[in-house]
C-alpha cells in the first residue's frame, strides 16, 4: 500500500483511482483527439450499436451516468468532428439520437484497443483482466454502483 493510502477512507480512494484512470485514459487517447468523457460516450455508443441500438442521448447518459446536458455537449463537439451523427428520433421529436460515423467507429474502435491495453496494466496487480480477484473487484464495484445514494439521508454535516 503506497504512503498516500495509509489510512485512507474507501471513498477517498475510489476517488483517487477514479482520477489516476481519468488522467491515463486522457493522455492515451489523445492522440486520437477524444478526451475521457468523450471516450466514455463513444464507446459505450459504439457497444450499443452493435447490440443494434440506437440511443437517444437520454439513454446514453443514463448508461454511463454522465448529465443529460453535458452528453449533448459532448455529442455536439463529437459531431462538429465528423465522428458522431444526431438526428431527431421519429418516436419522440424532443429526443436526439446518436450514431457513429464510419469515421467515429474507427476512431473508437484504435480507442478501445488502447484503453483495454491500459486496463490490463491496471489489473495486472489482481493477476489481470481475467483474474478470479478482478471478478471480485467488478462484483464489488457493480454492489457499490447499484446502491443508492441519497445526500439528504446523511444527516446536517457535523458542528
Amino acid at each position: 500500500m503506497s504512503k498516500a493510502s495509509e489510512g485512507a477512507t474507501p471513498g477517498f480512494l475510489v476517488w483517487r483511482l477514479s482520477m489516476k484512470w481519468r488522467v491515463a485514459v486522457d493522455r492515451a487517447v489523445a492522440p486520437l483527439g477524444l478526451t475521457h468523457a468523450q471516450y466514455s460516450l463513444v464507446a459505450s455508443l459504439y457497444g450499443m450499436q452493435r447490440a443494434g441500438e440506437r440511443p437517444s442521448q437520454r439513454r446514453l447518459a443514463d448508461h454511463t451516468g454522465l448529465e443529460p446536458l453535458y452528453v449533448s455537449k459532448l455529442a455536439r463537439s463529437l459531431e462538429s468532428a465528423g465522428l458522431l451523427e444526431r438526428a431527431k428520433d421519429p418516436r419522440d421529436p424532443r429526443a436526439v439520437q446518436l450514431a457513429l460515423t464510419d469515421e467515429g467507429r474507427e476512431t473508437t474502435r484504435r480507442a478501445i484497443g488502447i484503453v483495454q491495453g491500459l486496463l490490463a496494466q491496471l489489473l495486472e496487480p489482481l493477476g489481470g483482466p481475467d483474474s478470479t480477484r478482478t471478478g471480485e473487484l467488478t462484483r464489488d464495484l457493480t454492489a457499490l454502483l447499484d446502491a443508492p445514494l441519497d445526500p439528504s439521508a446523511s444527516g446536517p454535516p457535523p458542528q
